[in-house]
């Protein structure tokens, strides 16, 4: 198996740059500076991924388009990116996405099918061989590992002396590319991946050496919606290579991370992008600046009026 390279990810920031946004870094507290993937224009990281691998993709394939399955955000990106690039797009979602996800997917111009929560996977294949697309997969793919990794470029390049870089975890396309950049630039920055307990099945393969299975429904019980996916053979093959810890935070915990981040950040937090926040008060770190990736803002109004109020 081949493993995602510095080399791809540079190429992968080259490919992106003019579609996405180098995002900052805020300060939380004197220990932690925050990187809002909310920024994004569809609101999350996935946009990086997805830029990437549809840029990729010979001209001669792409008017058949282009198929993905997702939890939301994934969708949000490909369906942007097909729009950005001239290309039909068809996305496969569970019934448990948010509303406001699926609006958000189908606003740039893409076909969603909302099926059973262990249902999306074959719907897409059968979208692909019925339209002879491509299927765009939400973290199980060298294209999509190589731009989400751009983030750690970003990170290095803006706080060269950060000790800790603390990421969500759910199909780990997010922390292979941002552990392969990290550990590829900077050797002795760790970096932690974290995840909820109620989907914690990263956790248990990282500590068993070898992916271990949850059921779709027992991962579908955190109120972190973005993080109910397993890894990959390819994804866990780069964590196994580069990621030094993966923890897990409480639902309790994720919700005051999203209610801190709004109070000290004025940024708006989907509750999965505020798990790495969430490790980091209430669990023990090594010193020196850290950085958490937010990985997106798309939260429904209420819920989020909820848990700041």
């Amino acid at each position: 198996m081949r493993l995602v390279t510095l080399e791809d990810i540079h190429a992968a920031a080259a490919a992106i740059a003019p579609h996405v946004v180098h995002t900052p870094l805020l300060t939380f507290d004197s220990g932690l500076s925050i990187k809002p993937e909310c920024l994004q224009p569809i609101g999350a990281f996935k946009q990086r991924g997805a830029v990437n691998a549809l840029s990729r993709i010979p001209s001669e394939d792409r008017a058949r388009g282009v198929v993905a399955y997702s939890s939301g955000n994934h969708a949000q990106a490909v369906a942007y990116a097909a729009k950005l690039l001239g290309m039909p797009a068809a996305i496969v979602v569970p019934d448990n996405t948010p509303q406001l996800k699926i609006d958000a997917t189908r606003s740039h111009g893409a076909e969603v099918f909302v099926v059973g929560i262990t249902e999306r996977e074959s719907r897409a294949a059968e979208l692909v061989e019925e339209r002879g697309a491509t299927l765009i997969p939400p973290f199980d793919h060298p294209d999509v590992i190589a731009g989400q990794g751009t983030i750690g470029l970003e990170i290095c390049a803006d706080l060269p002396d950060v000790a800790t870089i603390l990421v969500p975890v759910s199909g780990g396309g997010l922390i292979a590319g941002v552990a392969t950049a990290v550990k590829s630039l900077r050797p002795n920055v760790r970096v932690i991946g974290v995840e909820p307990e109620l989907a914690g099945d990263a956790a248990a393969s990282f500590a068993a050496g070898s992916l271990v299975r949850w059921d779709a429904h027992d991962r579908a019980r955190t109120i972190a919606d973005g993080l109910r996916a397993e890894p990959s053979e390819l994804t866990f093959a780069h964590i196994r290579e580069y990621v030094d810890d993966i923890v897990t935070v409480t639902e309790d915990e994720i919700r005051d991370a999203v209610r801190e981040i709004a109070r000290r950040t004025r940024v708006v937090s989907e509750t999965s992008g505020a798990v790495p926040v969430a490790a980091y008060l209430n669990r023990s770190l090594p010193a020196g600046p850290a950085v958490a990736v937010v990985s997106g803002g798309n939260i429904e109004p209420k819920l989020f009026a909820e848990l700041v109020g």
